[in-house]
């Protein structure tokens, strides 16, 4: 089993960045791709961004292209969401995921309770 908690979430202003941390427990992630899910209020979840086991690749949802960065830190179990640019858009319950490296939420097998993240005009 994993545990995952995210934590970084708040309220900014738009334009303003915010940076989302996932620390796992119970497991290593070494062994996992990661990934960052957001929920808008009334919304589907909607991928945002992945990264491999080893952090050598990347991917992120087209809405996040060129203002998020996903990271991660084997060795302190962590996996971080760097968000610049932001916009009220934006504004949703973060998830972080560990599980495949896919934009689809079906192939993930934990994760977090989720951190709200609210941008203001």
């Amino acid at each position: 089993q994993v545990q995952l908690v995210e934590s970084g979430g708040g309220l900014v202003q738009a334009g303003d960045s915010l940076r989302l941390s996932c620390v796992a427990s119970g497991r290593t992630l070494r062994n996992y791709g990661m990934a960052w899910f957001r929920q808008p209020r009334g919304k589907e979840r909607e991928f945002v961004a992945a990264i491999t086991e080893s952090g050598g690749s990347t991917w992120y949802g087209d809405s996040v292209k060129g203002r998020f960065t996903i990271s991660r830190d084997n060795a302190k179990n962590t996996v971080n969401l760097q968000m610049t640019s932001l916009k009220p858009d934006d504004t949703a319950v973060y998830y972080c995921a560990a599980g495949s490296y896919t934009d689809n939420l079906w192939g993930y097998d934990y994760w977090g309770q989720g951190t709200q993240v609210t941008v203001s005009s």
